[in-house]
């Protein structure tokens, strides 16, 4: 792995452990071996940093929207989703923090970008349980927003539980069990 590699790498299990403003150059440099100046012959800024981390995050969560089937049953295409953004989590534990957490440190033109991309996901995400209602898989009263609101505090808040011990599939599937039996008794209350 390159040293320009090596930093991002770096960086992201920094952000995700001490935060963005807990993480310095100096301390970036030192767990790589280097000089704190060679670090910016790879950056002009911490933020650079931040930048890559935070997009390199966006991308993966819409990669692993992408491998959805389309072909499956609208309601089993949000089972899978909620897999692959827990798997996303799991295998991306520091750059999903860093997407999840750390990404309010973003300023300008890249918080736009990135708040950009975030929100397409939802709204990704949003149409997968619209295309459930339509197909009768989900009740027509359906509280959306509560829906979707339970659907990522479920995948958002697994990186503050997850390890490289977490068999993914299993939790994926007990939280799926929770949350499609809660959205069929709540929309018939």
């Amino acid at each position: 792995m390159r040293t320009r590699e090596k930093l991002s790498v770096e960086a992201a299990r920094q952000f995700a452990e001490l935060g963005y403003h807990g993480t310095s150059v100096n301390s970036l440099a030192q767990a790589l071996g280097i000089q704190k100046s060679s670090v910016y012959t790879h950056i002009r800024s911490k933020e650079d940093l931040l930048v890559e981390v935070a997009l390199a995050g966006a991308a993966h969560f819409h990669q692993a929207l992408d491998e959805v089937p389309a072909e499956a049953e609208p309601l089993e295409r949000v089972r899978l989703a909620l897999r692959a953004h827990l798997g996303v989590v799991h295998t991306q534990l520091d750059v999903a923090t860093v997407w999840l957490k750390e990404w309010r440190f973003l300023q300008g033109k890249a918080r736009k970008r990135f708040l950009s991309e975030r929100r397409r996901y939802e709204r990704r995400i949003e149409q997968l349980f619209t295309d459930a209602i339509d197909a009768g898989e989900l009740p027509a009263d359906l509280d959306r927003r509560h829906a979707l609101l339970l659907f990522f505090s479920v995948g958002n808040w697994a990186y503050t539980w997850m390890s490289d011990k977490t068999d993914v599939d299993a939790e994926a599937d007990a939280f799926w069990t929770m949350l499609s039996n809660g959205l069929r008794a709540e929309a018939r209350t």
